[in-house]
């Protein structure tokens, strides 16, 4: 249904230092499939509303904050296949709602704000059968796609790159649903990148255990860690000259949340001879630009 994706722009970025590391790096521009419903989103939710088209309830619920790309993505999807679309939304109704959480209501999301001790709770099976008493029968989508029907999804970004020689694809990690996806589509000899955007991620060997019903092993996945920037949508002046640098050398615009943390590991990476000669490096653009618009004017180029 949804995922019937054209043929994915790509871009080379040529850089003096990939030259002298003999070292090939190109940006998998995901974040273009979509105007709205871009990156790794689309992937993750597919199996999710194909389940909830299929059903008689056609209605979907999932969680987010205030400036959730996952949020935004979903309400756009829903209205786009006829769904209903429930968003749970960590912290108090302020009084002036997010750009995003306005987009969400512009595409008929209806949203319930809950307490974040109240949000903490919200994989757990009785609070998520309040939610069904509340809202009546619906699938229900985890923060972020993380389940193994989002890792599903999230394994068909490889068929856009099986004709490719990409010896590693590299992208950031948050809930780690995409990167359990990738690991799920690689080729045997491919290498899988995983950057964690947030602070003291320890957990990823798990999270992917359980996301592809342990399926797979991890002999394939390398983990670069040290470039959260502080946490979860954390941010510094370095990586803003980063990501303004990236946009001025590639036209290349990046999210401070991910994709800018991700090209900001791999540079690093590849300036320490972290990867061997010859490597070809696929780098996923996971969209979720609209993050952006949270920082002060000015802060970008783009």
């Amino acid at each position: 249904m949804l995922l019937n994706i054209p043929d994915i722009e790509i871009t080379s970025l040529q850089d003096e230092i990939f030259m002298k590391k003999q070292i090939n790096v190109f940006v998998i521009r995901l974040d273009k499939i979509h105007s709205i419903i871009s990156g790794n989103k689309l992937f993750k939710l597919h199996y999710f509303l194909e389940e909830a088209l299929q059903s008689s309830h056609k209605t979907i619920l999932t969680f987010g904050g205030a400036y959730s790309n996952h949020l935004a993505a979903t309400a756009y999807a829903c209205k786009l296949s006829g769904l209903k679309s429930i968003g749970i939304v960590r912290g108090e109704k302020p009084t002036q709602l997010s750009h995003t959480l306005l987009f969400c209501l512009e595409n008929n999301m209806q949203l319930k704000f809950i307490s974040r001790n109240e949000y903490s709770k919200k994989e757990a099976p009785d609070f998520q059968q309040s939610l069904i008493t509340e809202f009546g029968e619906c699938t229900i989508v985890p923060e972020g796609g993380y389940h193994p029907l989002g890792a599903k999804g999230a394994a068909r970004i490889m068929d856009i790159l099986k004709e490719k020689p990409f010896s590693h694809i590299c992208c950031a990690t948050g809930t780690a649903t995409t990167i359990a996806g990738l690991l799920l589509g690689a080729e045997k000899q491919q290498q899988i990148i995983s950057i964690p955007v947030l602070k003291g991620m320890n957990d990823i060997e798990e999270r992917i255990s359980f996301l592809t019903e342990n399926k797979i092993g991890l002999n394939q996945l390398k983990i670069l860690n040290g470039y959260d920037f502080g946490g979860y949508a954390k941010s510094n002046t370095t990586l803003f000259a980063f990501m303004n640098r990236l946009y001025k050398q590639y036209q290349l615009p990046t999210d401070f949340v991910y994709t800018a943390k991700m090209l900001f590991g791999i540079f690093d990476t590849i300036e320490k001879d972290g990867f061997p000669k010859g490597s070809t490096m696929a780098c996923l653009h996971t969209g979720g630009l609209q993050g952006n618009l949270s920082l002060p004017k000015n802060t970008l180029l783009f």
